[in-house]
Formats: C-alpha cells, sequence, structure tokens
C-alpha cells in the first residue's frame, strides 16, 4: 500500500486496486482526504474496477461519509466499477441511518 496522505489520527492509502482509510477522519481534513483519494480515482482508467476499504475507520462521522460520497460521484463520473466497499460496523450503521446504504454495492461488509 501506498500512503497517499496522512494526518494525525487518520491514513489513507491505495494498492493497484483500492483505496483504504485508516483511523479518524474528522472535519479538519476530510476535504484534504476526499481530493486525494478523488485525484487516485481519476488516475484509473475508464472501466477499472475499485474497491473501497472503510473498515478499519475508528471514529464514526458525517466526514467519513462525505470522503465516502465524493468517492463514489468520482468513480460514477470517471467510469469505473465499484468493485466493493469494506465498511466498520460503526459506520455501517451510520449509512443506515443516514439513509445512504442503498447508493452502495450489495456487496458491502463488515
Amino acid at each position: 500500500m501506498k500512503v497517499l496522505m496522512s494526518m494525525d489520527d487518520a491514513r489513507l492509502e491505495a494498492s493497484e486496486t483500492s483505496l483504504r482509510v485508516c483511523g479518524r477522519v474528522n472535519f479538519d481534513g476530510a476535504a484534504e482526504m476526499a481530493e486525494a483519494g478523488r485525484e487516485w480515482l481519476e488516475a484509473r482508467q475508464q472501466g477499472e474496477s475499485v474497491r473501497l476499504d472503510l473498515g478499519d475507520v475508528e471514529q464514526v462521522s458525517s466526514a467519513a461519509l462525505s470522503v465516502m460520497l465524493e468517492w463514489l460521484r468520482a468513480i460514477r463520473e470517471t467510469g469505473l466499477r465499484l468493485e466493493g466497499v469494506e465498511l466498520s460496523p460503526a459506520l455501517q450503521r451510520l449509512t443506515r441511518l443516514a439513509g445512504i446504504d442503498s447508493l452502495l454495492p450489495a456487496s458491502v461488509s463488515t
């Protein structure tokens, strides 16, 4: 995994086919994290499969949701295929509460 950005409490990593978030995503770094992930997604080839791994997001907030939604938008706009999304149990509960779980592929795992 290549580290795309690192903050005090969170890190964004990328492999050949996935973005991975570890730690606590808060409002201080959410915009920067969303942009770094968007740039990585836009560098992929149209039709390529990608995964989002938020299984190690420790602190759940709307900041983490906004980052994920920005990446989902970028995936759609760049013509990528979303292979799967991994959410921490707390983040999965928050997506359900926010009513955005329907935006995620059926293959969401915890």
